[in-house]
């Protein structure tokens, strides 16, 4: 035996330099061939093996190869599949694999959309890899794939349907720049981007990007915190499609189909998607249905033009949780953290109350035309429309406090209806409109935010040696048409509303008839914006300006007459300007500097007094002023970014309606400032890490005074508002991740993500601090950690290829308070708060075809 056992050993050491004689090296770099970024964790596979690796975090890859012939193949997601023939006598160096992207024309929408490349464009900017989306989405909703990123933090707040938020920097979605294919789509009049009217955004995706603080973006846009670009599906270069289905907890259940033509010999090629997803909800009476599609059709005239139609959208209904509560209220309710005191039952269904039933759809549709005027310069120009139509349930009338409950503690008026079991009582409700002499007393209407929005953006690009100078026109137009629509009467025969002094107050109004409020909000947007981008090997520099014209103007139906219902129109005149130097010290390191200055107009709402066209005189523009410096070393396994932000924010003004009256807050000021963290590291082809941390001071920096106003515009008094040193609320200003990425197995993969957040502070209502004894900080919330995992596994059935997808989001059931009111005593017993989610899980199914 043993001299069986040392013969074999004997053997082998013989064998060995045999078989790396009969062994070569194959070596390379893949990168994109548009812009030349390293292409990380691309695959490199020996055609109908299992010999392969992946590349590293510099792009390139290394790996042995028997002797012999054979068909090296190169994929990565979003990109067309490469194949090389090789034949193996020895070490092999490709020297640079260059991928095309799978979508046609895709530099030109990056261009557009003012994609950057990282160590070349002196920002903070962290690029969402199209893998990572598919890998690790899951059922979480779209911003939630953004939490690996520094400074970020999102919720998804009440739990309904697209229903999330995302702060970054401390700033809230009001104060990010969101651009879908370069088209701007904050709300023109507040800024705000809801989510959920983009719900089926996830399964369109090709590119995403967020750059923090200033950004590359030449708009004028409401971009303090940062900036998310957005790149949709162009038309696939490659003629097929994929179908996806999925379900998960809580009844969760998505289907998604994408079908192309390719790019056909004719030049046109067409790419459509669809999907539906539906479900109940992981918080109790949040159930939802959705749906999406997608559509781009393109024609490529020749070399030079190329004209692409988009349109996309994602029509929606969601029921939703509006309320929050102490913490003691949840530990009492038998349905724990989940626990929905928004809604009752009508005729056995779930029926909600105001603010939480949600249904709206935004389609927009874009016609692009891009114009190669030679080798060197590039037109583009898109013109765009979104025609929206939705809006929210809302209780109305002299007895609404039946179906209320009050603001921000949650808890039921002495009146309102509820049943033993604490569900609001519909049926008492119906009985008292039914028996009521003068109509019903207490309605459900829907609050009305249509809107009709046009846009033109138009970019020229030329490149004179070094020298990269781009310039273009910005122009929008917005009618938001705001108003309550009766929904239903709730047993009564019709209903009484005085709100319109343009018909008697006697007149009796049923289903679709306006009450309590109807009026247009209109703006009118015209700018321009210039950019000069120096370029040279080791060291780049950008100036970048931009001016609006931004004029606001309001059309009241109910509190004016015919002929003075329009208000003058107001104009302000917005700007910013941006500069910043990039260096590259030797191969592996490189350092940048940028700062700037924004001067933007306040918001719609801000600019009118108490919902009237009465123009709020002491209204400022806000001021930004903001300062970065980074550092970022990259080599062949480990890449790493250091950030220090500091960014003051001047002149914020705030109107709030209090029960009746008006709180005009002007001159609010706020610093934010930190230290951002990332990196990844590839110490093995099969294995990457990844991972951040940030560290931010968000703050209000002054005490104010307000001013507060009665229904008539009469000044009740001046009051302060005790808010020097607080924090700001809902936006954790400590936060960490770590992403670990590991293929156990050929076409195996899984992953895990932890995230961890702490100073995280509750949101507050300054005119509720008007003592000395309210300068205590607000209410620091508890630090939590979660753990994420995913998995996938490619594989055949027959001559199609499949992956299947498992996601489970919050392992290990974490108990946690993601956002939270400011309570009386500024503790844990008196603020109002929403848990986040519990273990949730999902599981899909995609065949491409």
């Amino acid at each position: 035996m043993k001299r069986t056992i040392w013969r074999t050993l004997l053997m082998l050491l013989f064998l060995a330099p045999m078989w790396t004689l009969g062994q070569g090296v194959i070596k390379g770099i893949i990168v994109d061939s548009n812009n030349g970024n390293p292409l990380i964790g691309a695959a490199v596979v020996v055609e109908g093996t299992t010999i392969g690796t992946s590349t590293s975090v510099d792009g390139s890859f290394n790996f042995k190869v028997p002797i012999g012939k054979h068909v090296i193949k190169f994929s990565y997601v979003g990109y067309l599949d490469f194949e090389k023939n090789v034949e193996v006598t020895g070490d092999v160096d490709f020297g640079t694999i260059k991928l095309s992207p799978s979508l046609v024309d895709i530099e030109e929408v990056l261009v557009t959309a003012s994609f950057v490349r990282d160590r070349t464009t002196p920002v903070a900017v962290s690029t969402i890899e199209p893998k990572v989306i598919v890998e690790k989405l899951g059922n979480k909703e779209f911003p939630e794939i953004l939490k690996i990123t520094p400074s970020v933090y999102a919720t998804r707040t009440g739990g309904g349907f697209g229903d999330s938020r995302i702060y970054l920097r401390g700033f809230d979605s009001n104060n990010i720049g969101v651009l879908i294919n370069g088209i701007p789509v904050n709300d023109m009049e507040n800024g705000k981007v809801y989510w959920s009217n983009w719900a089926g955004l996830s399964d369109v995706t090709a590119n995403q990007q967020v750059q923090r603080g200033l950004g590359a973006s030449k708009l004028a846009l409401s971009s303090v915190g940062g900036t998310i670009n957005i790149v949709t599906k162009s038309t696939d270069a490659q003629k097929g499609g994929s179908y996806y289905y999925g379900f998960g907890n809580d009844g969760y259940r998505k289907q998604n189909f994408t079908v192309s033509t390719g790019l056909m010999e004719n030049g046109w090629a067409v790419t459509v998607s669809g999907g539906y997803t539906t479900g109940n909800g992981y918080v109790q009476a949040t159930n939802f249905e959705g749906y999406s599609y997608f559509a781009n059709i393109s024609k490529k005239i020749n070399e030079k033009h190329t004209i692409t139609f988009n349109a996309f959208g994602a029509p929606q209904w969601h029921n939703q949780r509006n309320n929050k509560h102490t913490i003691q209220e949840f530990r009492d309710n038998p349905n724990g953290i989940k626990w929905n005191s928004d809604f009752g039952y009508r005729n056995g269904q779930i029926y909600t109350t105001g603010y939480a039933y949600n249904f709206y759809h935004k389609p927009q549709m874009s016609l692009n035309h891009y114009w190669k005027l030679n080798d060197n310069s590039m037109l583009t120009t898109q013109i765009y429309a979104s025609l929206a139509t939705g809006g929210g349930r809302r209780v109305y009338g002299q007895n609404s406090t039946w179906l209320s409950r009050q603001f921000p503690s949650g808890l039921p008026y002495d009146v309102t209806a509820l049943t033993k079991e604490g569900y609001y009582d519909y049926d008492w409700v119906i009985q008292q409109n039914a028996a009521a002499m003068n109509g019903s007393t207490c309605i459900i209407a829907n609050a009305v935010n249509d809107h009709q929005w046009y846009g033109a953006l138009s970019t020229f690009t030329t490149n004179i040696e070094s020298l990269k100078l781009t310039a273009g026109f910005d122009g929008r137009f917005y009618n938001g048409v705001h108003a309550y629509k009766i929904d239903d009467l709730l047993g009564g025969k019709y209903f009484l509303d005085n709100k319109n002094i343009n018909r008697p107050a006697s007149q009796p109004l049923y289903k679709g008839d306006y009450v309590n409020y109807h009026y247009l909000g209109q703006v009118l947007w015209l700018g321009l914006f210039a950019q000069g981008e120096y370029i040279k090997d080791n060291y780049s520099g950008f100036l970048s300006m931009a001016i609006a014209s931004n004029n606001y103007r309001r059309v009241d139906y109910f509190q004016y007459e015919p002929g003075n219902r329009a208000s003058a129109w107001h104009d302000f005149l917005p700007w910013n300007v941006k500069v910043g130097f990039n260096y590259k010290v030797y191969g592996e390191h490189n350092v940048f500097v940028n700062g700037g200055y924004i001067k933007r107009a306040p918001i719609f709402s801000n600019s009118f007094l108490n919902n009237t066209n009465t123009f709020n005189d002491g209204v400022k523009y806000e001021r930004i002023i903001t300062a970065e410096l980074g550092y970022n070393y990259a080599s062949r396994i480990f890449n790493v970014k250091v950030n220090l932000f500091h960014t003051q924010w001047l002149d914020k003004g705030l109107v709030k309606s209090l029960s009746g009256q008006t709180a005009n807050i002007l001159g609010i000021n706020a610093l934010h400032q930190g230290v951002e963290v990332e990196g990844v590291v590839k110490p093995i082809s099969k294995l990457d890490i990844r991972g951040m941390f940030s560290w931010g001071d968000y703050r209000w920096s002054d005490d104010v005074n307000f001013k507060l106003y009665n229904d008539n515009q009469e000044l009740i008094g001046t009051y302060n508002a005790y808010i020097k040193n607080v924090h700001v609320g809902n936006s954790a200003q400590v936060s960490a991740a770590v992403s670990c990425n590991y293929e156990v197995l050929p076409k195996l993969k899984i992953g895990a993500d932890v995230n961890w957040y702490a100073k995280n502070y509750a949101d507050f209502d300054p005119t509720t601090r008007t003592t000395p004894d309210s300068k205590q900080d607000a209410w620091r919330m508890p630090n939590y950690y979660t753990i994420d995992l995913d998995a996938n596994y490619r594989f055949k059935i027959g001559n199609l290829n499949a992956t299947l997808y498992g996601n489970v989001n919050n392992l290990l059931n974490t108990e946690y308070i993601a956002d939270a009111t400011d309570g009386a005593n500024h503790d844990e017993f008196t603020s109002y708060v929403f848990f986040g989610f519990g273990r949730t899980w999902s599981t899909g199914l995609r065949i491409n075809f």
